[in-house]
Protein backbone atom coordinates (compact mmCIF):
# COMPACT_ATOMS: atom_id res chain seq x y z
CA UNK A 1 0.00 0.00 0.00
CA UNK A 2 1.31 3.66 -0.69
CA UNK A 3 0.86 6.77 1.10
CA UNK A 4 -2.26 8.63 0.20
CA UNK A 5 -1.51 12.45 -0.57
CA UNK A 6 -4.69 14.39 0.80
CA UNK A 7 -5.23 17.78 -1.02
CA UNK A 8 -8.53 19.22 0.34
CA UNK A 9 -10.64 18.71 3.68
CA UNK A 10 -12.72 16.80 2.89
CA UNK A 11 -10.31 13.93 2.22
CA UNK A 12 -9.65 14.02 5.67
CA UNK A 13 -11.13 11.53 7.76
CA UNK A 14 -12.90 12.56 11.15
CA UNK A 15 -10.75 10.38 13.66
CA UNK A 16 -7.35 9.13 13.14
CA UNK A 17 -4.99 6.86 15.76
CA UNK A 18 -2.21 9.18 15.43
CA UNK A 19 -1.34 12.65 13.63
CA UNK A 20 2.02 13.54 13.02
CA UNK A 21 3.00 16.79 12.70
CA UNK A 22 5.81 17.49 10.84
CA UNK A 23 7.26 15.12 7.89
CA UNK A 24 10.95 15.39 8.79
CA UNK A 25 13.21 12.44 9.82
CA UNK A 26 11.11 12.69 13.30
CA UNK A 27 7.88 12.69 11.57
CA UNK A 28 8.67 10.50 8.65
CA UNK A 29 9.98 7.74 10.94
CA UNK A 30 7.59 7.91 13.66
CA UNK A 31 4.69 7.62 10.93
CA UNK A 32 6.16 4.82 9.59
CA UNK A 33 6.80 2.79 12.62
CA UNK A 34 2.84 3.49 13.51
CA UNK A 35 1.50 2.48 10.14
CA UNK A 36 3.63 -0.85 10.12
CA UNK A 37 1.93 -1.56 13.42
CA UNK A 38 -2.03 -1.48 11.60
CA UNK A 39 -2.32 2.15 13.28
CA UNK A 40 -4.59 4.95 11.26
CA UNK A 41 -1.97 7.71 10.95
CA UNK A 42 -2.42 11.24 9.40
CA UNK A 43 1.29 13.42 8.54
CA UNK A 44 0.36 16.70 8.49
CA UNK A 45 3.22 18.72 6.66
CA UNK A 46 3.50 22.56 5.80
CA UNK A 47 5.97 21.85 2.93
CA UNK A 48 4.44 20.29 -0.49
CA UNK A 49 7.04 17.11 0.05
CA UNK A 50 8.13 15.14 2.50
CA UNK A 51 11.44 15.36 3.66
CA UNK A 52 11.24 19.04 6.26
CA UNK A 53 14.42 21.18 6.50
CA UNK A 54 17.19 18.71 6.49
CA UNK A 55 15.60 16.96 3.44
CA UNK A 56 13.69 19.32 1.51
CA UNK A 57 13.29 18.64 -1.62
CA UNK A 58 14.56 15.10 -1.18
CA UNK A 59 12.02 13.66 -3.52
CA UNK A 60 12.81 16.38 -6.33
CA UNK A 61 16.32 16.76 -6.56
CA UNK A 62 18.87 14.18 -8.02
CA UNK A 63 22.68 13.80 -7.22
CA UNK A 64 23.15 14.43 -10.78
CA UNK A 65 22.03 18.07 -10.40
CA UNK A 66 22.53 18.86 -6.92
CA UNK A 67 25.90 17.25 -6.20
CA UNK A 68 26.75 20.37 -4.01
CA UNK A 69 24.15 18.85 -1.40
CA UNK A 70 26.71 16.27 -0.28
CA UNK A 71 26.46 13.00 1.17
CA UNK A 72 24.32 13.24 3.95
CA UNK A 73 21.30 15.02 2.32
CA UNK A 74 20.74 11.73 0.24
CA UNK A 75 20.28 9.54 3.02
CA UNK A 76 16.92 11.14 3.14
CA UNK A 77 16.43 9.19 -0.26
CA UNK A 78 16.14 5.92 1.83
CA UNK A 79 13.30 7.21 4.23
CA UNK A 80 10.99 9.15 2.24
CA UNK A 81 10.74 6.33 -0.01
CA UNK A 82 9.55 4.21 2.95
CA UNK A 83 7.10 6.61 3.68
CA UNK A 84 5.74 6.87 -0.02
CA UNK A 85 4.62 2.87 0.89
CA UNK A 86 3.56 3.46 4.04
CA UNK A 87 -0.37 3.31 4.51
CA UNK A 88 -0.57 6.60 5.82
CA UNK A 89 -2.67 9.72 4.53
CA UNK A 90 0.15 12.87 4.18
CA UNK A 91 -1.82 16.20 3.68
CA UNK A 92 1.37 18.67 2.73
CA UNK A 93 0.66 22.06 2.31
CA UNK A 94 -1.44 21.81 5.41
CA UNK A 95 -0.92 24.19 8.21
CA UNK A 96 -1.61 23.25 12.25
CA UNK A 97 -2.97 26.10 13.66
CA UNK A 98 -4.64 24.72 16.85
CA UNK A 99 -3.66 21.72 19.39
CA UNK A 100 -6.29 20.64 22.46
CA UNK A 101 -4.96 17.89 24.74
CA UNK A 102 -7.57 15.38 25.82
CA UNK A 103 -8.76 16.42 29.10
CA UNK A 104 -8.23 13.63 31.33
CA UNK A 105 -11.81 13.32 32.39
CA UNK A 106 -13.39 11.07 30.49
CA UNK A 107 -15.52 13.48 28.62
CA UNK A 108 -12.86 13.74 25.82
CA UNK A 109 -10.47 11.39 25.24
CA UNK A 110 -9.55 12.10 21.75
CA UNK A 111 -6.50 15.10 20.94
CA UNK A 112 -8.57 17.79 18.80
CA UNK A 113 -6.04 19.26 15.79
CA UNK A 114 -7.35 22.10 13.98
CA UNK A 115 -5.77 22.59 10.91
CA UNK A 116 -5.61 24.26 7.56
CA UNK A 117 -5.90 22.19 3.69
CA UNK A 118 -6.58 23.52 0.32
CA UNK A 119 -8.02 27.13 2.08
CA UNK A 120 -10.09 25.33 4.50
CA UNK A 121 -10.10 25.01 8.17
CA UNK A 122 -11.16 21.59 9.75
CA UNK A 123 -11.00 20.31 12.89
CA UNK A 124 -10.36 16.25 13.53
CA UNK A 125 -9.66 14.24 16.30
CA UNK A 126 -6.88 11.87 17.03
CA UNK A 127 -6.57 9.31 19.75
CA UNK A 128 -2.56 10.54 20.20
CA UNK A 129 -0.77 13.35 18.40
CA UNK A 130 3.39 13.19 17.59
CA UNK A 131 4.75 16.95 17.09
CA UNK A 132 7.70 16.52 15.09
CA UNK A 133 7.78 20.29 14.34
CA UNK A 134 11.90 20.13 14.30
CA UNK A 135 14.34 23.20 15.32
CA UNK A 136 14.11 27.04 14.14
CA UNK A 137 16.94 29.08 14.02
CA UNK A 138 18.00 30.99 16.74
CA UNK A 139 17.61 34.83 16.11
CA UNK A 140 20.80 36.68 15.77
CA UNK A 141 19.99 40.49 16.01
CA UNK A 142 22.94 42.60 15.08
CA UNK A 143 22.90 46.39 13.84
CA UNK A 144 21.42 46.46 10.39
CA UNK A 145 20.23 42.71 10.07
CA UNK A 146 16.23 43.78 8.83
CA UNK A 147 18.44 45.84 5.71
CA UNK A 148 17.58 43.82 2.45
CA UNK A 149 19.91 41.22 1.40
CA UNK A 150 20.52 40.18 5.04
CA UNK A 151 19.11 36.83 5.50
CA UNK A 152 19.55 33.84 7.97
CA UNK A 153 21.81 30.75 6.61
CA UNK A 154 18.73 28.24 6.85
CA UNK A 155 16.90 30.20 4.51
CA UNK A 156 19.75 30.68 2.20
CA UNK A 157 19.51 26.48 2.68
CA UNK A 158 15.88 26.18 1.75
CA UNK A 159 16.62 28.75 -1.04
CA UNK A 160 19.53 26.36 -2.35
CA UNK A 161 17.62 22.81 -2.11
CA UNK A 162 14.41 24.09 -2.87
CA UNK A 163 15.08 26.12 -6.59
CA UNK A 164 19.00 25.53 -6.39
CA UNK A 165 18.98 29.36 -5.54
CA UNK A 166 22.37 31.20 -4.73
CA UNK A 167 22.38 34.56 -3.54
CA UNK A 168 24.23 37.15 -6.61
CA UNK A 169 27.75 39.12 -5.53
CA UNK A 170 29.90 38.81 -2.22
CA UNK A 171 28.36 36.44 0.33
CA UNK A 172 29.50 36.65 3.81
CA UNK A 173 28.32 34.19 6.39
CA UNK A 174 28.79 35.26 10.04
CA UNK A 175 27.66 33.87 12.74
CA UNK A 176 28.81 30.44 14.65
CA UNK A 177 27.64 26.47 14.62
CA UNK A 178 28.24 24.05 12.41
CA UNK A 179 25.36 24.57 10.08
CA UNK A 180 27.43 27.87 8.94
CA UNK A 181 30.31 25.73 7.82
CA UNK A 182 28.12 23.37 6.01
CA UNK A 183 26.23 26.08 4.26
CA UNK A 184 29.54 27.07 3.48
CA UNK A 185 30.99 24.04 2.02
CA UNK A 186 27.46 23.46 -0.28
CA UNK A 187 27.53 27.31 -1.80
CA UNK A 188 30.94 27.15 -2.96
CA UNK A 189 30.45 23.46 -4.48
CA UNK A 190 27.43 25.06 -5.92
CA UNK A 191 29.52 27.83 -7.53
CA UNK A 192 28.53 30.62 -5.13
CA UNK A 193 30.83 33.80 -4.29
CA UNK A 194 31.75 33.69 -0.83
CA UNK A 195 34.10 36.72 0.48
CA UNK A 196 34.53 35.54 4.24
CA UNK A 197 33.01 33.57 6.96
CA UNK A 198 33.03 35.53 10.28
CA UNK A 199 33.06 33.05 12.77
CA UNK A 200 31.79 34.28 16.14
CA UNK A 201 32.38 31.02 18.25
CA UNK A 202 33.13 32.82 21.59
CA UNK A 203 36.94 31.77 22.67
CA UNK A 204 35.83 31.43 26.38
CA UNK A 205 33.74 27.98 25.66
CA UNK A 206 36.94 26.27 24.19
CA UNK A 207 37.95 25.41 27.79
CA UNK A 208 34.57 24.17 29.01
CA UNK A 209 34.37 22.12 26.00
CA UNK A 210 36.87 19.87 26.18
CA UNK A 211 35.73 17.66 29.16
CA UNK A 212 33.10 16.71 26.36
CA UNK A 213 35.91 16.05 24.03
CA UNK A 214 36.24 12.14 24.97
CA UNK A 215 32.66 11.72 24.06
CA UNK A 216 32.74 13.69 20.45
CA UNK A 217 35.74 11.77 19.66
CA UNK A 218 33.82 8.09 20.29
CA UNK A 219 30.82 9.92 18.35
CA UNK A 220 29.72 9.56 14.42
CA UNK A 221 30.08 13.43 13.59
CA UNK A 222 33.89 13.47 14.39
CA UNK A 223 35.32 12.58 10.36
CA UNK A 224 32.76 14.57 8.95
CA UNK A 225 33.33 17.46 11.03
CA UNK A 226 37.01 17.84 10.68
CA UNK A 227 36.91 17.45 7.05
CA UNK A 228 34.34 19.84 6.71
CA UNK A 229 36.39 22.98 8.77
CA UNK A 230 39.43 21.52 6.25
CA UNK A 231 37.41 22.13 3.27
CA UNK A 232 35.62 25.66 4.36
CA UNK A 233 39.25 26.67 5.71
CA UNK A 234 40.81 26.03 2.90
CA UNK A 235 38.88 27.89 0.57
CA UNK A 236 37.29 30.75 2.18
CA UNK A 237 38.85 33.67 3.77
CA UNK A 238 37.66 32.64 7.43
CA UNK A 239 37.81 35.57 10.77
CA UNK A 240 37.50 34.74 14.22
CA UNK A 241 37.85 35.83 17.77
CA UNK A 242 34.74 38.42 16.83
CA UNK A 243 33.41 39.99 19.30
CA UNK A 244 31.62 42.71 17.72
CA UNK A 245 29.44 42.77 14.19
CA UNK A 246 27.10 45.02 12.42
CA UNK A 247 25.58 45.12 8.81
CA UNK A 248 27.05 48.17 6.88
CA UNK A 249 24.42 49.96 4.45
CA UNK A 250 21.79 52.16 4.04
CA UNK A 251 18.91 51.28 1.01
CA UNK A 252 20.44 47.05 1.27
CA UNK A 253 23.17 45.49 2.66
CA UNK A 254 27.07 47.09 1.26
CA UNK A 255 28.97 45.03 4.02
CA UNK A 256 30.08 43.75 7.30
CA UNK A 257 31.76 45.61 10.29
CA UNK A 258 33.02 43.57 12.97
CA UNK A 259 36.01 43.87 15.55
CA UNK A 260 38.48 40.40 15.30
CA UNK A 261 40.96 40.38 17.81
CA UNK A 262 40.71 43.91 18.70
CA UNK A 263 40.70 45.34 15.59
CA UNK A 264 37.94 46.95 13.56
CA UNK A 265 37.33 45.52 10.46
CA UNK A 266 34.95 45.72 7.36
CA UNK A 267 34.02 43.46 4.59
CA UNK A 268 32.31 44.14 1.13
CA UNK A 269 29.44 42.15 0.70
CA UNK A 270 26.21 41.92 -1.35
CA UNK A 271 24.49 39.32 0.66
CA UNK A 272 24.91 38.50 4.57
CA UNK A 273 24.08 34.80 6.16
CA UNK A 274 23.25 35.38 10.21
CA UNK A 275 23.79 31.63 12.30
CA UNK A 276 24.07 31.21 15.84
CA UNK A 277 22.52 27.81 15.94
CA UNK A 278 18.92 26.03 16.30
CA UNK A 279 16.86 25.86 18.90
CA UNK A 280 13.78 23.27 19.60
CA UNK A 281 10.64 24.78 17.68
CA UNK A 282 8.16 25.01 20.63
CA UNK A 283 5.46 26.91 19.64
CA UNK A 284 2.31 24.30 19.11
CA UNK A 285 3.41 22.36 22.27
CA UNK A 286 3.59 25.52 24.32
CA UNK A 287 0.19 26.67 22.75
CA UNK A 288 -0.92 22.96 23.55
CA UNK A 289 -0.45 23.55 26.56
CA UNK A 290 2.56 21.13 27.18
CA UNK A 291 5.13 21.89 30.58
CA UNK A 292 8.17 23.86 29.06
CA UNK A 293 11.65 23.51 30.76
CA UNK A 294 14.63 25.41 30.27
CA UNK A 295 18.00 23.17 28.75
CA UNK A 296 20.92 25.61 29.91
CA UNK A 297 23.66 23.35 27.85
CA UNK A 298 21.55 24.07 25.22
CA UNK A 299 20.18 27.53 26.13
CA UNK A 300 16.78 27.18 24.86
CA UNK A 301 13.20 25.93 26.14
CA UNK A 302 11.61 22.75 25.34
CA UNK A 303 8.94 20.80 26.14
CA UNK A 304 9.55 18.47 29.20
CA UNK A 305 8.74 15.14 28.01
CA UNK A 306 9.94 11.56 29.58
CA UNK A 307 12.68 9.20 27.20
CA UNK A 308 9.79 8.23 25.06
CA UNK A 309 8.45 12.08 24.21
CA UNK A 310 5.23 11.80 26.58
CA UNK A 311 4.21 15.61 27.14
CA UNK A 312 2.58 16.74 30.42
CA UNK A 313 -0.74 17.21 27.86
CA UNK A 314 -2.68 13.74 27.99
CA UNK A 315 -1.93 12.42 24.38
CA UNK A 316 0.87 14.59 22.87
CA UNK A 317 4.18 13.47 22.50
CA UNK A 318 7.06 15.39 20.95
CA UNK A 319 10.09 14.06 18.76
CA UNK A 320 13.16 14.76 17.45
CA UNK A 321 14.79 18.71 17.20
CA UNK A 322 11.36 19.75 18.55
CA UNK A 323 12.05 17.93 21.86
CA UNK A 324 15.91 19.03 21.96
CA UNK A 325 18.33 19.75 19.15
CA UNK A 326 20.18 16.15 18.93
CA UNK A 327 20.97 16.01 14.80
CA UNK A 328 18.42 14.22 12.04
CA UNK A 329 19.67 10.94 12.80
CA UNK A 330 18.91 11.16 16.05
CA UNK A 331 15.41 12.54 15.40
CA UNK A 332 14.55 9.43 13.03
CA UNK A 333 15.15 7.42 16.10
CA UNK A 334 13.28 9.53 18.44
CA UNK A 335 10.34 9.13 16.30
CA UNK A 336 10.49 5.67 15.77
CA UNK A 337 10.74 5.49 19.95
CA UNK A 338 7.44 7.88 20.52
CA UNK A 339 5.34 6.48 17.58
CA UNK A 340 6.07 3.10 19.91
CA UNK A 341 5.29 4.79 23.09
CA UNK A 342 2.21 6.16 21.29
CA UNK A 343 1.10 2.32 19.79
CA UNK A 344 1.92 1.29 23.59
CA UNK A 345 -0.44 4.22 25.40
CA UNK A 346 -3.41 3.33 23.00
CA UNK A 347 -3.27 -0.75 23.25
CA UNK A 348 -2.29 -1.22 19.73
CA UNK A 349 0.85 -3.28 19.74
CA UNK A 350 2.02 -6.49 21.76
CA UNK A 351 3.96 -4.60 24.57
CA UNK A 352 7.08 -7.14 25.24
CA UNK A 353 7.60 -6.69 21.29
CA UNK A 354 7.08 -2.61 21.70
CA UNK A 355 9.41 -3.17 24.72
CA UNK A 356 11.89 -5.21 23.02
CA UNK A 357 12.48 -2.92 19.75
CA UNK A 358 12.16 0.51 22.03
CA UNK A 359 15.50 -0.71 24.27
CA UNK A 360 17.29 -1.67 20.52
CA UNK A 361 16.24 1.63 19.50
CA UNK A 362 17.21 4.08 23.04
CA UNK A 363 21.04 1.96 22.24
CA UNK A 364 20.96 3.46 18.72
CA UNK A 365 19.67 7.00 20.02
CA UNK A 366 22.80 6.92 22.82
CA UNK A 367 25.29 6.38 20.21
CA UNK A 368 23.68 9.40 18.23
CA UNK A 369 23.91 11.76 21.82
CA UNK A 370 27.82 11.02 21.50
CA UNK A 371 29.52 14.03 21.21
CA UNK A 372 25.94 16.30 21.53
CA UNK A 373 27.76 17.95 24.64
CA UNK A 374 30.77 18.62 23.10
CA UNK A 375 29.20 20.51 20.20
CA UNK A 376 26.49 22.56 22.84
CA UNK A 377 29.20 23.62 24.63
CA UNK A 378 31.84 24.98 22.13
CA UNK A 379 29.26 26.65 19.69
CA UNK A 380 26.84 28.33 22.37
CA UNK A 381 26.45 31.82 20.94
CA UNK A 382 28.95 34.58 23.04
CA UNK A 383 26.71 36.18 25.36
CA UNK A 384 26.80 39.89 23.51
CA UNK A 385 24.51 38.16 20.53
CA UNK A 386 22.08 36.63 22.69
CA UNK A 387 21.39 39.87 24.41
CA UNK A 388 22.79 42.49 22.20
CA UNK A 389 23.18 46.39 23.75
CA UNK A 390 23.22 47.94 20.69
CA UNK A 391 19.99 50.75 21.45
CA UNK A 392 18.74 51.39 17.78
CA UNK A 393 18.77 47.21 16.90
CA UNK A 394 15.92 45.68 16.08
CA UNK A 395 14.33 42.86 18.14
CA UNK A 396 10.80 42.32 17.20
CA UNK A 397 10.74 43.00 13.26
CA UNK A 398 6.78 42.72 13.64
CA UNK A 399 6.32 45.14 15.74
CA UNK A 400 9.74 47.06 14.75
CA UNK A 401 10.72 47.26 18.99
CA UNK A 402 14.45 48.19 19.35
CA UNK A 403 16.60 47.17 22.12
CA UNK A 404 16.36 50.90 23.99
CA UNK A 405 12.86 50.50 23.79
CA UNK A 406 12.53 47.24 25.66
CA UNK A 407 15.60 48.31 28.01
CA UNK A 408 13.41 50.76 28.91
CA UNK A 409 10.39 48.78 29.21
CA UNK A 410 12.05 46.17 31.25
CA UNK A 411 13.43 48.29 33.58
CA UNK A 412 10.07 49.02 34.99
CA UNK A 413 9.80 45.60 36.43
CA UNK A 414 7.28 42.94 33.97
CA UNK A 415 8.50 39.91 35.62
CA UNK A 416 8.31 38.42 32.40
CA UNK A 417 8.26 38.24 28.49
CA UNK A 418 4.19 37.52 28.38
CA UNK A 419 3.69 41.07 30.77
CA UNK A 420 6.42 42.82 28.81
CA UNK A 421 4.16 42.96 25.66
CA UNK A 422 1.50 44.80 27.34
CA UNK A 423 4.46 47.82 26.94
CA UNK A 424 5.87 47.28 23.93
CA UNK A 425 4.11 44.71 21.89
CA UNK A 426 6.90 43.03 21.63
CA UNK A 427 6.01 39.44 20.58
CA UNK A 428 2.38 40.37 19.41
CA UNK A 429 3.09 40.09 15.54
CA UNK A 430 2.19 37.37 13.27
CA UNK A 431 4.92 35.29 14.29
CA UNK A 432 3.82 35.56 17.45
CA UNK A 433 7.58 35.51 18.75
CA UNK A 434 9.28 33.30 16.73
CA UNK A 435 12.26 35.76 15.81
CA UNK A 436 11.80 37.35 19.19
CA UNK A 437 11.35 35.25 21.94
CA UNK A 438 14.80 33.83 23.01
CA UNK A 439 16.41 37.20 22.43
CA UNK A 440 13.87 38.82 24.95
CA UNK A 441 14.23 36.35 27.56
CA UNK A 442 18.30 36.78 27.31
CA UNK A 443 17.92 40.26 27.44
CA UNK A 444 15.77 40.16 30.48
CA UNK A 445 17.82 37.46 32.19
CA UNK A 446 20.77 39.47 31.75
CA UNK A 447 19.18 42.75 32.86
CA UNK A 448 18.07 41.21 36.34
CA UNK A 449 21.30 38.78 36.64
CA UNK A 450 19.21 35.76 36.94
CA UNK A 451 19.06 32.36 35.40
CA UNK A 452 16.59 32.78 31.71
CA UNK A 453 14.81 29.76 33.31
CA UNK A 454 13.12 32.46 36.04
CA UNK A 455 12.12 34.88 33.53
CA UNK A 456 10.28 32.07 31.05
CA UNK A 457 9.15 32.69 27.41
CA UNK A 458 5.97 33.43 25.68
CA UNK A 459 3.38 31.54 26.31
CA UNK A 460 1.07 31.04 23.18
CA UNK A 461 -2.57 30.59 22.30
CA UNK A 462 -4.39 29.42 19.31
CA UNK A 463 -4.10 30.27 16.43
CA UNK A 464 -0.37 29.74 16.38
CA UNK A 465 -0.49 30.47 12.71
CA UNK A 466 -1.74 33.38 10.67
CA UNK A 467 -5.49 32.36 10.01
CA UNK A 468 -7.83 33.66 7.28
CA UNK A 469 -11.64 34.77 8.20
CA UNK A 470 -12.31 32.31 5.09
CA UNK A 471 -10.94 29.68 6.79
CA UNK A 472 -12.44 29.82 10.29
CA UNK A 473 -16.12 30.69 8.16
CA UNK A 474 -15.54 26.81 6.82
CA UNK A 475 -15.44 25.38 10.07
CA UNK A 476 -18.68 23.17 10.56
CA UNK A 477 -20.21 25.28 13.41
CA UNK A 478 -21.19 23.36 16.90
CA UNK A 479 -24.63 23.31 18.18
CA UNK A 480 -23.98 25.10 21.30
CA UNK A 481 -22.39 27.69 18.87
CA UNK A 482 -25.50 28.33 16.69
CA UNK A 483 -27.36 28.16 20.11
CA UNK A 484 -25.02 31.19 21.08
CA UNK A 485 -24.89 33.00 18.50
CA UNK A 486 -28.35 33.24 16.80
CA UNK A 487 -30.78 32.17 20.11
CA UNK A 488 -32.30 29.10 18.45
CA UNK A 489 -31.88 25.67 18.36
CA UNK A 490 -31.14 24.35 15.07
CA UNK A 491 -33.62 22.07 13.17
CA UNK A 492 -31.07 19.37 11.79
CA UNK A 493 -28.39 18.96 15.36
CA UNK A 494 -27.84 15.67 13.31
CA UNK A 495 -25.42 17.48 10.53
CA UNK A 496 -23.24 19.99 13.00
CA UNK A 497 -19.90 19.70 14.65
CA UNK A 498 -20.00 18.45 18.01
CA UNK A 499 -17.67 17.05 21.07
CA UNK A 500 -14.87 19.47 20.64
CA UNK A 501 -14.33 19.25 16.57
CA UNK A 502 -15.88 15.83 15.78
CA UNK A 503 -18.61 15.12 13.41
CA UNK A 504 -21.02 12.62 14.41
Amino acid sequence: MNARTLTNAEQLAARYDLVVVGAGPGGLSAAIEASSAGARVLVVDENPGPGGQIYRAITRNTPEQQPFLGKDYWKGSSITAAFVGAAVDYAPSTTVWDLEPADGTGSCDDVVVGLTIGGTARRIRARAVILATGAMERPMPVAGWTLPGVMTAGAAQIALKSIRGIPKGRIVLAGCGPLLYLLAAQLLDAGADIAALIDTTDRRQRLPALRHLPDFLRSPYVAKGLALLIKVSRRIRTKSDVSELAIVGTEKAQGVAFRAGGRQQTIAADCVLLHQGVIPNINLASAAGCAIEWNDRQRAFQPQTDRQGRTTAKGVFVAGDGAFIGGAQHAAVSGRISALAALRDLGLSIPSRIDESAGQLEAERQTYLRGRGFLDVLYRPAQQFRAPHDQATIICRCEEVSVGALREAIALGPPGPNQLKTFTRCGMGPCQGRLCASTVTEMMAAERRVSPDEIGTYRLRAPVKPLRLSELAALPQTRDAVIAVTGRVPEEPSTLQTEKGNTP
